[in-house]
């Protein structure tokens, strides 16, 4: 099946020129030791002379992660096993949207790799409004800013969320803290929904807290599995206070979600959780 080639300007319903048939996306790397990574565009290119991410159109079928990751490995040699992607933010146009995916690095190196880059630069993020930005990118940077450095971990409540469903689990604790562990290593693949902006992807690091017969269970790929020897509640307590990350809490214990929300975290109930699991 033959695509229409994505490499063309499209003019949004805003008025203004935009590159990529199918939108665009771009890739702000984040290392705390070194800040952010910024490009200067070269100056044949649109906005050239401007800073900017390392970005460029998605090609037909391609995901905005992985035209991200492309293009950054295209333009400053950033492979795409060198970072991982935390979070995803959309500036849409109605015809044309933009994604900016946010990733830590892990010791990445970074070098101008094709003549669409003038030069590369790691830039203490207090630093970046100093610089002459591709004006979508200032515009975007404040709310980038905010999410600079942070993760979302979610915290999941298994006796909770696997008792929200009557589908026999009582037979078989052990079978059902697994089944939830497997479909929640799929979320963390797929992603969740930011609570407070829609706008707003996270590909959380998840913690399943377990207790009484499902406590040997095992973590996976994508999924920490922590047992509570006695008390769920507090364990899950314990794990929420140890996080320096935006913390989401899967539970509909009353009593838990004050003790969480006292120390700053958010909570998604388990038939939302239910639901988001049963669309993989």
């Amino acid at each position: 099946m033959s695509h229409l080639s994505a490499s063309v300007f499209v003019r949004c319903s805003c008025g203004h020129l935009h590159w990529g048939r199918y939108g665009a996306a771009g890739l702000l790397l984040v290392d705390p030791a070194r800040g952010v990574l910024l490009q200067r565009r070269a100056w044949w290119v649109h906005h050239g002379r401007t800073w900017a991410l390392p970005g460029g159109a998605i090609e037909a079928g391609e995901t905005a992660v992985g035209a991200a990751a492309r293009e950054a490995f295209e333009e400053v040699s950033v492979p795409a096993d060198a970072f991982r992607a935390v979070s995803a933010s959309v500036v849409d146009h109605g015809d044309w949207s933009y994604t900016t995916v946010l990733a830590l690095a892990d010791g990445a190196e970074a070098r101008v790799a094709n003549t669409e880059s003038a030069e590369v630069r790691w830039v203490d993020p207090d630093d970046v409004p100093g610089y002459p930005l591709h004006r979508d990118f200032a515009a975007a940077w404040p709310d980038l800013r905010d999410r600079v450095g942070r993760e979302l971990v979610l915290v999941v409540d298994a006796a909770n969320v696997v008792g929200s469903r009557p589908d026999g689990w009582w037979r078989d604790r052990h079978g059902a803290a697994e089944r939830l562990r497997d479909q929640l290593a799929k979320l963390a693949e797929a992603g969740v929904p930011d609570p407070d902006d829609p706008a707003v992807t996270w590909w959380p690091r998840i913690v399943l807290v377990v207790e009484g017969q499902a406590k040997h269970v095992t973590g996976t790929e994508g999924v920490e599995v922590v047992a509570a020897d006695t008390d769920g509640d507090s364990k899950i307590v314990e794990v929420v206070g140890q996080q320096k990350a935006k913390v989401l809490v899967a539970t509909a214990d009353r009593e838990l979600k004050r003790r969480v929300e006292a120390l700053g975290a958010s909570i998604v109930g388990p038939s939302t959780l239910r639901r988001q699991l049963d669309e993989l």
